[in-house]
């Protein structure tokens, strides 16, 4: 398997319409990149599935376009948050590794 591997840095935010939904906003400058990486003919709403990893916990998820911004959110669960100790407007170290071969 071929992997893309980032290790990155942001700030987790919470979503402020309905439901309690928390994101950290990748760096832009990896956009254009993971876009590439996708499945144009997809049904997905341009997500990537990814492996994410904070702290010592990681966890299988997508990772989804925000227009409004230009660049992918990473949703971090609940049970992530508590395992990790991470509260809004924290700075958090992640790790993302998208499998290449299965787009």
């Amino acid at each position: 398997m071929k992997y893309m591997k980032y290790e990155l840095t942001g700030e987790l935010w919470k979503y402020t319409g309905e439901g309690a939904w928390y994101f950290i906003t990748l760096p832009q400058e990896y956009t254009d990149e993971i876009k590439v990486l996708r499945n144009p003919n997809s049904k997905n709403f341009g997500s990537v599935k990814v492996k994410a990893t904070i702290g010592s916990t990681s966890w299988q998820t997508s990772i989804f376009p925000d227009n409004k911004v230009g660049s992918f959110l990473l949703p971090v669960k609940k049970d992530i948050r508590i395992k990790n100790n991470l509260a809004e407007g924290q700075l958090v170290a992640y790790k993302i590794e998208i499998d290449t071969e299965s787009l």
